[in-house]
């Protein structure tokens, strides 16, 4: 009889994945846990990559790495396969939100997974619990020739991107991109289409992406939310720039390629 299949493990010790020393695009390959030498429960299937089944695992703390492995933060993983990345932050999104919630809310009892879809269920009150997701819009403004950079306090040294904000209780994402353009650079926009979305793991956000064009107001930054911010010209030298997986540095290398510019060499360091 054949043994159990063997599968991709992406497993997080806290924010840090489980992947090859020599390679952070590889994570353990094996029919279980305990083949490496590690164990967590509950583990969950989070689909397939390149036709091969990936579970997510979430460990304990104090774990230490088997041989040849190491734990790497997700954030330094931005230079590795999109696709790889994709998986990998499907994975810590779902091991959060199993850690997050092993109690009801509701009651204070213990949870329990649920074996018909992925949530966890209060077996005293039959509250549900399913994976946190939070939309947010992310926004390109154009003036022209000229696009809106702004820099977040939280960003990489250096680094500048477009603008973005979560999407508020009882708000429209049309709102949201208003009140947010407003409160963080104190610019109104018009022409707002449609771009795209991502999934996004930091912490566990939907991506909603739009290109807007300026419309009126002087910029006038929120401190509390944005370090600086400024037009900038497809002509001149651009500060550094998102990594190529994210879906804010898709929107600046569109606008870059309707301006004849090459945008290679303005990523932030990994």
């Amino acid at each position: 009889m054949a043994g159990p299949e063997a599968v991709l493990w992406f497993a997080f010790c806290g924010e840090r994945i489980l992947v090859s020393r020599d390679d952070p695009a590889v994570v353990p390959l094996a029919a279980s846990l305990e083949e490496l030498g590690l164990s967590a429960a509950p583990c969950y299937d989070i689909g397939s990559l390149s036709g091969q089944r990936c579970w997510a695992a979430g460990l304990e703390p104090d774990t230490e790495a088997p041989a040849g492995m190491v734990f790497r933060d997700l954030r330094g993983l931005w230079g590795v396969d999109e696709r790889f990345f994709a998986m990998a932050g499907r994975a810590k999104q779902i091991v959060e939100w199993d850690r997050t919630h092993r109690y009801c809310g509701r009651c204070a009892a213990e949870t329990v997974p649920r074996s018909t879809e992925l949530a966890r269920e209060c077996p005293w009150c039959g509250m549900l619990f399913y994976p946190r997701l939070s939309p947010a819009v992310i926004v390109l403004v154009r003036r022209g020739d000229d696009v809106l950079l702004a820099r977040s306090p939280g960003f990489p040294p250096g680094m500048y991107s477009v603008l973005a904000g979560f999407v508020e209780p009882g708000e429209s994402i049309e709102e949201t991109i208003e009140r947010e353009i407003c409160e963080e650079v104190g610019v109104e926009v018009e022409s707002v289409r449609y771009f795209g979305s991502q999934p996004w793991p930091f912490p566990n956000s939907l991506m909603i992406a739009f290109t807007a064009d300026y419309a009126g107001g002087e910029l006038r930054v929120e401190p509390s939310e944005i370090e600086d911010a400024g037009w900038y010209s497809a002509d001149e030298e651009l500060p550094t720039l998102p990594p190529k997986l994210s879906i804010a540095r898709a929107m600046i290398d569109e606008f870059l390629a309707q301006h004849a510019r090459d945008p290679k060499n303005l990523e932030a360091p990994q």
